[in-house]
């Protein structure tokens, strides 16, 4: 779904590029190469463009968003994060874990240890969100995403709705976030520690911007750095000038090989994201709800998301499962189903609603977690092209607000089981899934059966009689059952009484007696 440039447009391209080369600083020499590569090897037309998000408080984050009270996250005894809170009180990352304790013994700190599980699931769940921007995509280090935006530019309607989409829905999660855009994920990544990141009034920037970072941040290359340091090189400004076959002697072939994926003349291949079996997406309100209307914008958020999912993966769900997360920890649990799968995000919406309505809170509630495992390949539905708009609603759908609305053992459908004798075969079912079985090739059967079989009266002649003589006119139908246990023989036929209407019933081959056991509609 890339744009595809002609060749006339491909040259301008290019000439853009070698414009903004001649007008760029001399620090940036050495991308010319990189830039020819980036213009004249697009595949397709694509030009690749990486957009680099950055959760700087990850570690804090994942496991709680409150801002209103001082809180600190510890790893090996030292301070890795704090929120604002706790750094207006002297906090600061790298504090001694025995000066942030002195704190909390005269001030209300909390102190939490780093959980990176919690870290890798919150990845997960922005991974699955994510997915909806761009399918290609991957987790970078501890703390970021890379998303390949490059390809999905036209399906978004250009570069700014696209951020634009992307900073909605990181904000509607409460996350922090540093972004950074450049035609690599490296250099989209360093870009995300520059104040411009994503600067999409002068995209071309991105090696200027550059050239002003700290070599610092090069932390997987500490020796290479180190040296650097030493002899005065602070810069990427600074080492971007040096011939590589210099730099490779002095810092080694791992940091040139990094700077040539950095600038594109190198491929930097990261496999892709793909979707796990089952969904589960999370929202924290940072304050305590009270009331279930208050837990609806985070449930409509949720639905969307995972419906978006669904959609993009070509899967369907007949169930969501619901947490309600409270400040102690203390989860509640709400399943929401559907006798159809689907990915139609009203339709949950308004079921889930229905159970809220049922709900009654224990406590307050801090957190929503949104569950689906029961993820089925998507059929599509039969559409009547020519049915008019207005029409009427399905029968599952009113099924399934009626046992949102009542309960689920409220509602009974009638369904089939493998059996041969008809009175076991039907019975009544709470299970919105069940579904009847179809009856044999050539068989006519009642929809009504009677409780029991009602013996019927037969005259001298041989004539059935139920509130008048009865006319065979269909049948036999032998069925026959339970050998095993007590063998059962009939011969099923359907009779027409004097009024017109027609019966069912069957003749016991083994007691040699009629029996009326069902009516015809």
């Amino acid at each position: 779904m890339g744009n595809r440039l002609d060749s006339r447009q491909r040259t301008a391209q290019y000439c853009i590029y070698v414009q903004h080369y001649i007008a760029a600083p001399a620090s940036t020499a050495l991308t010319l190469e990189a830039l020819a590569s980036m213009a004249a090897g697009t595949q397709g037309g694509r030009v690749s463009l990486w957009l680099c998000l950055r959760f700087p408080q990850l570690p804090l984050q994942c496991q709680t968003l409150d801002e209103t009270q001082p809180i600190v996250v510890l790893e090996q005894q030292r301070v890795l994060r704090a929120n604002d809170c706790a750094s207006a009180m002297g906090v600061h990352i790298g504090m001694a874990a025995a000066g942030v304790r002195a704190l909390a013994a005269e001030l209300p700190l909390q102190l939490r240890a780093r959980d990176t599980a919690a870290e890798q699931h919150c990845l997960q769940q922005l991974c699955c969100w994510a997915y909806g921007i761009s399918p290609r995509l991957y987790i970078w280090q501890e703390d970021c995403l890379q998303l390949e935006i490059g390809s999905c530019l036209t399906l978004h309607r250009g570069l700014n709705t696209l951020l634009r989409t992307v900073r909605h829905g990181i904000e509607m999660r409460g996350y922090r976030v540093d972004t950074g855009l450049a035609p690599t994920p490296k250099a989209a990544w360093l870009l995300s520690f520059h104040a411009e990141g994503s600067d999409t009034d002068n995209p071309e920037a991105w090696q200027e911007h550059i050239a002003g970072l700290p070599l610092a941040l090069l932390q997987e290359f500490p020796k290479a750095v180190t040296a650097l340091e030493r002899a005065g090189l602070r810069y990427f400004s600074d080492i971007l000038t040096l011939p590589e076959a210099a730099l490779a002697k002095r810092c080694g072939q791992g940091l040139v090989h990094y700077l040539r994926q950095m600038l594109g003349r190198a491929t930097d291949l990261e496999p892709d994201y793909q979707p796990p079996q089952q969904f589960s997406d999370q929202y924290w309100f940072g304050y305590e709800a009270k009331t279930t209307a208050e837990l609806l914008p985070a449930v409509e958020q949720l639905l969307q998301s995972l419906c978006g999912f669904l959609r993009q993966t070509q899967l369907q769900s007949g169930q969501i499962d619901w947490q309600l997360l409270s400040a102690d920890r203390q989860k509640q649990h709400l399943q929401v189903r559907s006798s159809s799968r689907h990915s139609d995000w009203a339709t949950w919406y308004q079921l889930t609603r229905l159970q809220l309505d049922r709900l009654t809170l224990r406590s307050g509630v801090e957190g929503l977690v949104l569950e689906c495992k029961e993820l089925l390949a998507g059929h599509s539905a039969a559409i009547d092209l020519f049915s008019p708009r207005n029409q009427r609603e399905p029968l599952h759908a009113l099924l399934d607000r009626l046992r949102s609305r009542l309960g689920l053992q409220a509602i009974h459908t009638i369904s089939c089981r493998d059996e041969h004798l008809p009175e076991l075969a039907v019975y009544l079912s709470t299970e919105p899934s069940a579904q009847p079985t179809a009856v044999p090739p050539g068989a006519q059967r009642p929809f009504w059966l009677l409780p029991e079989p009602q013996p019927l009266a037969r005259k001298e002649n041989g004539a059935l009689y139920w509130y008048g003589q009865l006319q065979l006119v269909r049948g036999p139908e032998r069925i026959e059952d339970r050998w095993w246990q007590e063998p059962v023989s009939r011969d099923y036929y359907i009779a027409r009484g004097h009024g017109g209407q027609y019966y069912w019933l069957f003749h016991d081959r083994r007691q040699r007696c009629w029996y009326l056991h069902g009516l015809f509609a």
